[in-house]
């Protein structure tokens, strides 16, 4: 379906204020090691993401080290039919892709390694409508992007608005997006969502990331210790070294 036709060229800025072409992005602030919020954004993944976008590096699986269960995983995440173990891939092929949309949606396997989270994050909050547009909708960080807004029921409907500043005789276009219709959620709950899909985004580009943190601080700590010890033993030995 159209509403699920998802992420077909790929994430930016949202939200901002542009000056001359020039782009601020909002910080997402994820954080890494909030589950629940990583949980919330697989489940957006899923039901938004999934239809249009594979994740071929990811295998459903590896959402039980987010402390899912496999039965978990099969009720509310698994809607293909397929086996846990599957990776999350799409049952449209590539050339029907290029048939019906133009151009084939990216794997989003890596795109926060790629893009960042920031951009991502200001990219989910930067679509407006543009009737001149085919699928109705534009993005002010990323110009003329080729999918539709798949979340708008949930953000609501933004437009864009052009405001002219003089600065000395200087003229200046200021560009923000203004919410004209509200959706489902309010804009603290819809950045509140964006800001977990990309948290999910995050970790699915580098699932290891929070385990490496920990091992990281476990490693400093041990060679803070034999630093201390090491110098505690060097005093002990040229003590008496006249």
């Amino acid at each position: 379906m159209v509403r699920r036709f998802i992420l077909a060229l790929m994430f930016a800025p949202a939200a901002v204020h542009a000056a001359g072409g020039d782009f601020k992005l909002d910080r997402a602030n994820i954080d890494s090691g909030n589950v629940l919020s990583i949980q919330r954004g697989a489940r957006v993944f899923v039901n938004y993401c999934l239809n249009c976008h594979s994740a071929t590096a990811m295998r459903y699986n590896g959402l039980m080290d987010l402390g899912l269960t496999e039965q978990q995983i099969k009720d509310n995440l698994l809607f293909t039919g397929g086996k846990v173990g599957d990776p999350m891939i799409i049952a449209a092929s590539r050339k029907d892709q290029r048939e019906w949309f133009g151009v084939e949606p990216p794997d989003l396997s890596v795109i926060a390694r790629s893009r960042g989270v920031d951009w991502l994050y200001t990219y989910m909050r930067s679509f407006y409508r543009d009737r001149t547009r085919v699928t109705g909708w534009n993005n002010l960080a990323f110009p003329d992007a080729g999918m539709p807004h798949v979340l708008w029921q949930l953000q609501g409907t933004q437009v864009l608005k052009s405001e002219i500043e003089d600065r000395g005789g200087h003229k200046v276009e200021h560009k923000k997006l203004v919410l004209e219709s509200p959706g489902t959620l309010s804009p603290p709950e819809y950045d509140k969502l964006a800001r977990d899909l990309v948290n999910y985004l995050s970790y699915m580009g580098e699932p290891a990331q929070a385990r490496r943190v920990q091992i990281g601080i476990v490693v400093l700590f041990f060679l803070s210790l034999l630093l201390v010890l090491s110098w505690l033993l060097k005093t002990e030995y040229w003590k008496d070294v006249h």
